[in-house]
């Protein structure tokens, strides 16, 4: 009861939000043609979140939590990372071009950066702009602090925590939130101390909160795996996280 509960609050404070529509925005990495997603307040001068989707590209998670985010007072852009043409149509396609862009880490960064511009263009205060990512978009946003990107936080909901082990350490200079399920499979404890000692040596202002008897996708009310409890609460942590770092 007290999960259909949780599960009825979280859905409403989406559905509350649909009221607004999504825009689209056609954009190019060279000949590669992107299509995203911003919110209906693009022009205004706001703080801005850039939404990197999970590994099929663009879907409701990331369109819900748009939304959501411009009823909080951003405006807020969802890349496009494949490209029309290579959008997965199935789990199996997603796991062989989501790892193509995890091994074409300068890629991925370049897509996540280019995204970025057209936040920039939607009104999104350049001061103010932190990016948050689903899954393989997790691991993006991770991406985006290890590649300097101009940002002032990122996090990485239920994100791909591995990097190649030849690639060092660098400096992290921005703020990173890691929202991880206790029990995601696609995660290692040995994956998980890496991560750690990479933040630490990084420098980074860095949190990780570990949530409780949730596997992968526990966020996605849509999956298996969805837990409204935890998916509430990791809700409410991502907005404490953006209103610290960008108001």
């Amino acid at each position: 009861m007290k999960q259909l509960l949780f599960a009825t609050l979280l859905a409403g404070t989406f559905m509350n939000a649909t009221a607004q529509n999504l825009k689209p925005v056609s954009y190019a990495d060279g000949p590669q043609l992107l299509n995203g997603l911003v919110t209906e307040n693009a022009g205004k001068k706001l703080p801005g979140v850039l939404i990197l989707p999970a590994w099929k590209g663009i879907d409701d998670e990331a369109k819900d939590a748009a939304r959501a985010l411009e009823k909080e007072g951003y405006v807020a852009f969802i890349a496009d990372i494949y490209g029309e043409g290579h959008i997965p149509k199935t789990n199996e396609e997603a796991k062989v071009i989501s790892g193509k862009f995890k091994e074409d880490f300068a890629l991925y960064q370049k897509r996540i950066s280019l995204a970025l511009e057209q936040l920039k263009k939607a009104g999104a205060e350049q001061d103010k702009i932190a990016v948050i990512g689903y899954c393989f978009g997790g691991t993006g946003a991770l991406e985006a602090a290890r590649g300097q990107l101009p940002v002032q936080g990122v996090v990485s909901i239920h994100g791909g925590l591995a990097k190649d082990p030849n690639r060092t350490n660098g400096p992290l200079p921005v703020k990173i939130l890691v929202e991880n399920p206790a029990e995601d499979q696609s995660v290692t404890p040995e994956q998980l101390q890496k991560l750690q000692r990479e933040l630490n040596e990084g420098k980074a202002d860095w949190q990780l909160i570990t949530y409780a008897y949730s596997k992968h996708t526990f966020t996605d009310p849509k999956s298996p795996d969805y837990n409204p409890t935890m998916a509430k609460r990791a809700w409410q942590h991502t907005l404490l996280f953006l209103r610290e770092v960008l108001q």
